[in-house]
Formats: C-alpha cells, structure tokens, sequence
C-alpha cells in the first residue's frame, strides 16, 4: 500500500490518481487497521471527518490518521471535542466526546481544531467535505444524493460522511459518494467501510472488510463507556 502526503490546504495537481477514501473512524482503532490492511495500493488516501467519538482510541485514531490521510475535513464530532457548549446529541455519542477530552493531547486537539470544513482533490475536481456541502451538520442520506447536486456544479464530484452509510450515485454526470463508516457503520453491514476513487474515469469501487469487533466491546467495557458503543456494532446500527 503506497501514498502521497500532502499539505492540509494544498489543490492536488495531479488528476490521474486513486484515492483511497475514508470517513467516521470515530476512535474505532481496530477497524481503522483492518481498512488500511485491506486498502490497495493509492496514491494518496482523504479522510471525510470524524476522527474521534464513540469509541475508546481516540488518540490512536487521530495518529493513525495523521500518518496515513493527506488530507482531512472536520466533523461534528471532531468539532465537539474543542466545543463544549454547542454539542447536542445522545448519551452515547456525549460519552465517547468527553472521553477524547480526556484522552486527546493538547497537540492532538489543536490538529482537530485546525482541520479545515471543506477541501478539494485531484486539481480541484472533487470536493471533500463531512456533511452538506452548504449546510454544516446536515445529513445527507442516500435519498437526498439528488438534492446536493446543485451545489456541486463546480466540480466533478463529492466525497460525504456523515451519515455512516455506504453509497455512490452519478447525478447529471456528478459522481457523489459516501465511502461509508471505518468505525461505527449504521447501514446494516457490521463491516468497516471505505472506497477507492479513480478520478480519470470517475468511477468508484465500494469497500468492506471484517474486523474483530469483540476487541472494541471489550475495550468499551474497560473504558467505561456505554456498552451499547460496543454492541451496536455486531449489526451494523
């Protein structure tokens, strides 16, 4: 498995590559290595947001992140761990964000704080962002794929998380994709998910692999999370 780094903020200038896309790790360490294991070889890999969350290798995650995507996009989740105030969500998701508080260095939270909300790959053809491409936290759920075509006119293509659900759709002659969640996937598949993205030919290839699942729930227990962060993963919810 090969890629390119690259800086945070840098337009890729070279269009012919293979990307290897990944989104919603959320701390889950052992899927996060079961998807690199199986990645074939890219030229660079894109993280779409949500580094951290729910479940308990925050920090891991963040530095096997770091090592390995060229580029990253900020998810709520990612956003939460510097906010306090503004988060609003389950007692699951509550739980897994005061553990990377906790967990997470003062470096590590600051490259959270820093990561940018949108980016653009392979010479500016494809955007990369973790939700809306207008509308920050929106979900965009495979039904609504339609909906965001207005607002990608300017590109090629999208690359979405959010909704940690694996899709692709080409709209008008727009490729959009959601490579689905590394870490806690909510489409019925208990895989960890990712994608490869071709730009020459706009196409995409849909990725799952099985990880050791049990580790996670029993790392859950040890941690004190919520169990039902651990167990909701047997299903794929």
């Amino acid at each position: 498995m090969t890629w390119r780094r690259q800086n945070q903020t840098c337009r890729h200038r070279c269009r012919r590559m293979k990307l290897g896309l990944i989104s919603d790790v959320h701390g889950n360490l052992p899927a996060l290595e079961a998807v690199l294991e199986d990645l074939p070889a890219v030229d660079m890999i894109a993280c779409a947001g949500d580094v951290v969350g729910y479940n308990p290798w925050p920090a891991d995650c963040v530095e096997r992140v770091r090592e390995v995507a060229a580029i990253t996009v900020v998810g709520n989740h990612d956003r939460a761990v510097g906010d306090r105030e503004s988060f609003r969500a389950n007692s699951m998701a509550l739980a897994g964000i005061e553990y990377a508080r906790e967990e997470l260095s003062d470096e590590q939270k600051d490259w959270l704080a820093e990561l940018p909300r949108k980016a653009t790959l392979a010479d500016g053809s494809i955007l990369l962002v973790h939700d809306h491409p207008t509308v920050q936290d929106r979900y965009v759920f495979p039904r609504h794929f339609p909906e965001v075509r207005p607002h990608i006119d300017e590109y090629d293509g999208a690359v979405l998380g959010h909704t940690h659900r694996q899709h692709k759709a080409r709209i008008d002659g727009r490729l959009i994709v959601n490579p689905g969640s590394v870490g806690q996937p909510r489409d019925g598949d208990s895989d960890a998910a990712y994608a490869v993205l071709d730009t020459d030919a706009l196409e995409v290839e849909l990725h799952r692999v099985e990880y050791d699942i049990n580790r996670v729930i029993e790392r859950v227990e040890e941690a004190g999370l919520p169990p039902e962060i651990g167990t909701r993963l047997l299903d794929g919810s």
